[in-house]
């Protein structure tokens, strides 16, 4: 994945936010916190390759003879998680539900051979080649958490507190946000995908829900009183752009309940939703196909199914939208 290698942004008092330069599947933010005791991440890279970027890029801002020895991950999405493997011997922390929500994902040995043998003739193939494709998990080891824990963890570095925050289901059924006072800054993993004028990003995908869920996580965010928010995905947020997004998960929310008490089936309530246009500048529109059936999920009652079923949806959804991406990676 060459042609991706992130941003160093120095948030200050020892703290630097990994920004991918594109937005996409996959690019995540990620962050280092330095102190004169030595150095954590938040969150890593999706693949060995982009791993080892950020690695060199952390070693350069570490103090002599530091080493980064802990890994705080928001959620157990592989592209947050399993870049972990670049750092063997580090602590791993997570939720206790995040080590359950394991069981549901692609290993990353699995992913890799999902994506090499899919067929890019069909919609499902041609999507994963086209997002999943650039990415490298052919040498990646499964990554698991080393330390579990549920409702609050205070943690230190040196004179950092570091103020960890597990969450009911939202954006994954193991989400935490990540609190640095002296910074005054928040990472929220992805109960936050960003977007600006400036830097537009991508539809958000929720796997767990429910939506209301994911804007009482926004409001806790809020209430820490951090004016610097890094979320899961997209730029830099200050306490307004937050708001901004709140606003977007509740104008899907909404459609979504109308379009269920319409008795409008999930996919076709993400296709009506898509189609109004609302937010013409993010990327991705295809993954309202993911948050909107896990709020109908919650509202009927049903089961989470298999992510490749999830997966062919959004794949037909997008060619709909776009016959031409069908033609491989881009």
């Amino acid at each position: 994945m060459s042609n991706t290698v992130g941003d160093v942004v120095d948030l200050g008092r020892g703290l630097y936010a990994w920004l991918p330069p594109k937005r996409g599947w996959g690019l995540a933010n990620c962050g280092l916190l330095v102190s004169s005791r030595g150095a954590l991440w938040i969150d890593t890279p999706y693949d060995p390759f982009l791993a080892g970027q950020f690695l060199v890029e952390s070693q350069k801002r570490l103090p002599e003879g530091a080493g980064i020895d802990r890994v705080i991950v928001t959620h157990a999405n592989g592209d947050h998680f399993w870049g972990a493997g670049v750092l063997p011997g580090a602590e791993i922390i997570a939720t206790r539900e995040a080590r359950e929500y394991l069981h549901y994902d692609p290993t990353p040995q699995q992913q890799h051979a999902l994506v090499a043998g899919s067929d890019p003739s069909t919609p499902l193939g041609a999507y994963l080649a086209r997002h999943f494709g650039a990415f490298d998990w052919s040498a990646a080891e499964e990554v698991r958490p080393t330390t579990c824990f549920t409702g609050e963890l205070e943690l230190t570095l040196g004179e950092y507190a570091v103020q960890v925050s597990s969450l009911p289901p939202a954006h994954t059924a193991g989400d935490l946000i990540v609190h640095l006072p002296a910074q005054r800054a928040v990472f929220s993993g992805d109960v936050i995908f960003s977007s600006t004028p400036q830097q537009p990003g991508d539809h958000p995908v929720h796997w767990a829900g429910p939506l209301s869920n994911v804007i009482e996580a926004c409001e806790r965010v809020l209430a820490t009183g951090a004016e610097v928010i890094v979320p899961g995905h997209g730029p830099v947020l200050d306490p307004a752009g937050v708001r901004e997004h709140m606003r977007y998960l509740a104008y899907v929310r909404e459609r979504a309940h109308a379009l269920h008490a319409a008795g409008v089936p999930a996919t076709a309530a993400a296709r009506r939703v898509i189609g109004e246009g609302r937010y013409p500048a993010l990327g991705l529109p295809e993954r309202l196909v993911v948050t909107i059936a896990s709020e109908y999920r919650h509202l009927d009652g049903s089961g989470l199914p298999g992510v490749l079923e999830v997966m062919a949806d959004v794949a037909a959804v997008a060619h709909e939208l776009d016959p031409s991406s069908a033609g491989g990676p881009a």
